[in-house]
């Protein structure tokens, strides 16, 4: 069965049709996004958040993932988060091919490449979705941004710089070094 060639109104079996070829695929609103495999440091700032969360998990309860794995909001909107946290009491989420529905915590590791649809497509639909806590770890910025979903959205983000701790109400008792996510300085230039 051939790829879709169209990139808009596109759905989940459309998605599975594509090939393996490590390319990610996402959809939003029927919208096809494709993005490169990650590079070295982006794998290493995603390995490191999901090492702190597994702990977290195993000390607490509830489940992480790492992409690739799809979280599956309507039949035309279909993404693969870097990182997803689902608390012990939605693990009722997890089916056998997807999560299905708004995680917990979802994290994005952005680059250049992926910065406008993390920062802007993905952030108004975790928001739209209900997601309560949506963390973007910019690497080029040398920063993480943490939005918490309140009545009002997700408003202003929490900006987190080098020397900062990443805690969460969410996650009670974690405490992560942006350093840590980030990387050494002089990893700035290894993308």
């Amino acid at each position: 069965m051939a790829a879709p060639t169209q990139t808009h109104g596109l759905t989940y079996a459309d998605l599975a049709r594509f090939p393996e070829d490590r390319q990610r695929r996402e959809l939003v609103g029927g919208q096809l996004f494709v993005s490169p495999a990650p590079r070295p440091r982006h794998q290493d700032a995603v390995l490191e958040l999901a090492h702190r969360l597994r702990a977290h998990v195993d000390a607490h309860g509830g489940k992480v993932y790492v992409a690739p794995l799809d979280v599956f909001f309507a039949e035309d909107t279909v993404v693969e988060p870097d990182v997803v946290y689902l608390a012990p009491e939605h693990l009722g989420q997890i089916e056998e091919r997807f999560v299905r529905g708004a995680p917990d915590l979802v994290a994005e590791v952005c680059s250049p490449a992926t910065r406008h649809v993390d920062l802007v497509v993905k952030k108004a639909l975790y928001e739209r979705a209900g997601v309560s806590a949506y963390w973007v770890v910019d690497l080029d910025a040398e920063r993480v941004e943490v939005y918490r979903l309140g009545d009002d959205g997700y408003g202003h983000p929490r900006i987190l710089e080098r020397g900062d701790t990443l805690t969460a109400p969410l996650l009670p008792g974690l405490g992560l070094a942006v350093d840590a996510l980030l990387g050494p300085p002089d990893a700035a230039t290894g993308g």
